[in-house]
C-alpha cells in the first residue's frame, strides 16, 4: 500500500427498475470535503498520466467501462515514497480509491469500449492556477511500463 490510499468497495443496489450506486457519501469515512464533481472519458487503450496535486485529494471511481488506476508515491517523506499500486476498476470492480496529494495518478482504458471515470476532488479546479503538475505517461522519473500485462 501507499500511504495516505484508501479504496472503498462499493455495492449495487439492484431491484426491478434498475441499479443504484453510492459513491461517497458526506458520512464515508472518506469525505474530507467537496470541492467539485467531475467525468473524465478514455478511449480503448489510452492513457492518461501522469499528474499530482499538491493540496488536492481525489476519489477516483469508474461508473462506465474499465480501467487500470496506477499510483507512484512520489512524496519524499513518505515511508512508502518510491511504491507503485495498481487497480483494476470499472463496472467489473466497482470501487473508489482516495489518491493523496503528493501521489502521481494515470488511468488506462483497458476495455473495448469507451470508460468514464468519475472524480470528487476536494478543492474546485482554478483555471487561473491550477493544482496540476504533470509528467509523460513514459517518463522515466516513474518506474512504471504501461504495457499489457497477461498474467
Amino acid at each position: 500500500m501507499i500511504s495516505g490510499v484508501k479504496v472503498k468497495e462499493l455495492r449495487f443496489y439492484l431491484d426491478e427498475r434498475g441499479r443504484l450506486l453510492e459513491i461517497l457519501r458526506a458520512d464515508d469515512e472518506l469525505f474530507k470535503k467537496f470541492g467539485q464533481v467531475y467525468i473524465t472519458t478514455v478511449y480503448p487503450g489510452i492513457i492518461k498520466a501522469w499528474h499530482l496535486h499538491k493540496k488536492q485529494t481525489d476519489n477516483i471511481c469508474c461508473i462506465k467501462g474499465n480501467v487500470k488506476l496506477v499510483l507512484y508515491d512520489n512524496r519524499k517523506k513518505s515511508q512508502t515514497c518510491g511504491r507503485i499500486m495498481e487497480f483494476a476498476l470499472g463496472e467489473a470492480n466497482p470501487l473508489v480509491v482516495q489518491v493523496p496529494p503528493g501521489v502521481y495518478h494515470g488511468i488506462k482504458c483497458i476495455g473495448n469500449e469507451e470508460a468514464i471515470v468519475l472524480n470528487v476532488p476536494d478543492y474546485p479546479y482554478n483555471h487561473k492556477k491550477p493544482d496540476e503538475y504533470r509528467l509523460d505517461p513514459y517518463s522515466s522519473d516513474i518506474p512504471y511500463d504501461w504495457g499489457r500485462v497477461n498474467r
